[in-house]
């Protein structure tokens, strides 16, 4: 049976949450996990949504997810998408998930007109890196992530 996409819903949202306590056991973060069901459907689903989710399915079994959110690029002037997680269950790799997966989201950020479209990978994670660059994905290997979070960004209040 062919893989299957569809956007999430707010009953959908523990299979979300189970996803990202999944990749951040992967990526050994677990202990950073903040999200609750009630976050989810807010963030998600509530009046102000900021990002999205897809699910993909294989013989009706749900087996991955994505999130995404809009940016913008300066230098472009067009917005672009950021895909925040993509994951997939272990028993389930291979399939053609995680492509079906990244092609929904490019062909989205397509026609909604973006410039790009960007996401991170863990240094240590070559499958992920080589799965990318497999896609025609580029390192930019040039920049680095800079994050206020926590107390310094509490900061500012």
């Amino acid at each position: 049976m062919p893989v299957s996409i569809r956007s999430a819903t707010p009953a959908d949202v523990p299979t979300i949450l189970q996803f990202i306590h999944d990749l951040a056991t992967y990526e050994k973060m677990d202990h950073e996990v903040e999200a609750t069901e009630e976050s989810l459907q807010q963030t998600l689903f509530g009046p102000r949504p900021f990002a999205e989710c897809v699910l993909a399915f294989l013989d009706d079994q749900v087996g991955g997810f994505a999130i995404y959110f809009h940016n913008f690029s300066t230098f472009l002037a067009k917005p672009g998408l950021y895909l925040e997680d993509l994951y997939v269950k272990p028993e389930f790799r291979g399939e053609g998930l995680g492509q079906a997966l990244i092609t929904h989201v490019a062909t989205l950020a397509n026609q909604r007109h973006c410039g790009r479209m960007e996401w991170s990978v863990l240094d240590w994670n070559q499958s992920a890196i080589e799965f990318y660059e497999s896609l025609g994905a580029e390192r930019m290997e040039e920049w680095t992530t800079c994050r206020l979070s926590g107390p310094a960004l509490a900061r500012y209040l």
